[in-house]
């Protein structure tokens, strides 16, 4: 079988991959202001299978510190409040019928930098990611190589292409992290 051609693009596109699940990651954390992803990591136990909340309710932020959800099946409000009780929000649900109100109490200064933690630790694994991506087109880089598909200069050329992107994926991520950093630590 014969080794694929390089392509650099589909690298850039695995790393990008990363950055958007940060992003997501990140999203879901809470920074004080009521956000509707914050609920989106939150699973319904609907019908015997766990289910995103999205699937059973809509959620919408009708004041900044305030998420209304507005569950769709009647029978299934206790089950969209248990499921926020077990969440590690730490958030305390009011149910009024099938609407069930949720107030984002301020953060505390401890509070805020225990999430700043885990943004760094989300960060720390796209991080990680991306240079796995790299690692891949590498060790690819090498087998071309090693094949003769390619010479020695073209592969410290597309290294280095791989490199700079790798570079720029970094610094992509270091700069969603500082900016929900400062979301969170915002007053």
């Amino acid at each position: 079988m014969a080794t694929p051609a390089f392509d650099l693009n589909d690298l850039k596109r695995r790393m990008q991959g990363a950055v958007s699940s940060l992003s997501k990651d990140l999203g879901s954390l809470r920074t004080g202001r009521a956000s509707p992803a914050l609920l989106d990591p939150i699973q319904v136990d609907a019908y015997g299978s766990m289910t995103p909340m999205a699937q059973v309710a809509t959620v919408s932020v009708p004041e900044p510190r305030l998420l209304s959800i507005s569950v769709w099946d009647r029978s299934m409000v206790s089950a969209v409040e248990k499921a926020i009780r077990e969440s590690d929000l730490g958030l305390n649900p009011q149910t009024e019928g099938q609407t069930i109100r949720l107030r984002i109490p301020e953060m505390n200064e401890q509070r805020r930098k225990e999430m700043v933690k885990v943004a760094h630790k989300y960060t720390e694994e796209a991080r990680v990611a991306v240079r796995h991506v790299r690692r891949d087109g590498l060790d690819h880089l090498k087998k071309l190589l090693k094949d003769s598909l390619i010479s020695e200069d073209d592969e410290k050329r597309q290294a280095g292409d791989v490199q700079k992107a790798t570079d720029a994926y970094i610094a992509e991520i270091d700069g969603v992290l500082a900016s929900k950093e400062k979301e969170i630590m915002h007053v």
